[in-house]
């Protein structure tokens, strides 16, 4: 470990002013650190996030770790690091091409992952729109409030509504 990492108590703010010097550590916990700052100062910045994202993506590549921790804190990153859906495809891509270039294979297990991520989403948009429909066929159209609800709603719970429609509950939220 180097200097930045001496003493007994560490606070991330020390550090919010310092990524690149995170970014130059090869150690995991620097980098997660770092991902940690860049997602706080990239709140409300999808592409400033991408870009960020995509750095500590090309770290762990070029860091040479194994493929187990590359994949482990890829995930870490992947989960601090939220991004739009078009730019998580992005991401992908640019995976598969740093991958071509470097000829590893690493591939698999985080196209494994994108693709369960995405096929998940699939489900629950496509519940959220049968769901939407049906409340619309029998109560009419939906107040801003419900169509949000259900937007933001996890797939149990729309799953919970589905059956209270289909059982004629007047009550369904």
């Amino acid at each position: 470990m180097g200097k930045i990492f001496s003493g007994n108590h560490l606070k991330l703010t020390d550090y919010y002013d310092r990524v690149d010097e995170l970014l130059s550590i090869d150690n995991a916990f620097a980098l997660i650190t770092a991902a940690h700052i860049l997602t706080q100062k990239t709140r409300k910045e999808s592409q400033a996030r991408y870009e960020a994202k995509l750095q500590l993506v090309r770290l762990l590549y070029e860091r040479q770790w194994d493929k187990q921790r590359i994949i482990d804190l890829f995930e870490v990153v992947d989960w601090l690091m939220k991004l739009p859906k078009w730019l998580e495809t992005k991401i992908f891509q640019e995976i598969e091409s740093i991958e071509r270039k470097e000829n590893m294979r690493y591939i698999n297990s985080v196209q494994r992952m994108y693709m369960e991520k995405f096929r998940a989403e699939g489900v629950v948009t496509g519940e959220v729109k049968v769901l939407k429909k049906l409340l619309e066929k029998r109560f009419g159209s939906l107040p801003t409030w419900a169509i949000d609800k259900l937007e933001k709603a996890a797939e149990q719970e729309l799953d919970t509504w589905s059956e209270s429609i289909l059982s004629n509950h007047s009550k369904i939220f």
